[in-house]
């Protein structure tokens, strides 16, 4: 059997981002989402997904600060990540669904250790360190150029077709809306990720292929 998570990244970090990831779930095909709880849309993400029940809410830890200033024991990522962690369910009211990071930082080997040790705390699955494998192709910027051609209907139906084989993957993604108050040099691609998961075609796709969409919370149900 072939089961897909699609995960939106970013979720809080603008109304933008979090009205982009409500419709790509409500209209699309994504079946969870990852919540920066720092940032100054994570309590109106809180309210969205209070009133989205089939939608998987994990944390999205950021640590912009922490790595530059860890010690070497890296006390101060243990204790950020503690701090989200609590943030987190203060904001949802309950436990994330899983556990992934912004710009991917969980992979610096300061902060790796800490990131597993909440992941076993809490028995949840981290990006990368858990039986769901990361496909991270479906993304519009590389080497600080933007590529919309690597977030169109046609790459997102190529992704399916090459990257989702048996088990269980998870597609990140980035969907939102440009918001003029939100620094991010990823705008347009937002956009246009957006209406690549929201196409009928790709629900077609899925289905062809025979994969079934699934979230965070019910990876227990199909292991």
């Amino acid at each position: 059997m072939k089961y897909l998570i699609v995960n939106g990244d970013d979720f809080g970090a603008s109304s933008g981002v979090n009205r982009g990831i409500r419709e790509a779930h409500l209209h699309g095909i994504l079946t969870s989402a990852s919540l920066l709880v720092n940032t100054p849309g994570a309590d109106e993400a809180a309210r969205l997904a209070a009133a989205l029940p089939d939608l998987s809410v994990g944390l999205h830890a950021d640590l912009p600060d922490e790595l530059d200033k860890a010690s070497a024991d890296s006390q101060g990522v243990r204790e950020s990540l503690q701090r989200q962690f609590r943030r987190f369910e203060s904001l949802v009211g309950r436990p994330p669904t899983h556990i992934d990071s912004h710009h991917n930082v969980h992979r610096n080997p300061r902060a790796l250790p800490h990131f597993l040790e909440l992941a076993r705390e809490h028995d949840l699955p981290l990006r990368e360190h858990s039986p769901v494998r990361y496909v991270s192709k479906f993304y519009g910027q590389w080497d600080g150029q933007t590529h919309l051609e690597q977030v169109s209907v046609e790459n997102l139906e190529h992704i399916i077709g090459s990257e989702i084989g048996d088990g269980i993957s998870e597609l990140a993604c980035h969907p939102g809306y440009v918001d003029e108050g939100h620094a991010t040099s990823y705008r347009a691609e937002r956009e246009a990720e957006l209406r690549a998961l929201c196409d009928p075609r790709i629900r077609r796709t899925l289905a062809e292929r025979r994969i079934t969409l699934i979230s965070y919370r019910q990876i227990s149900k199909v292991r």
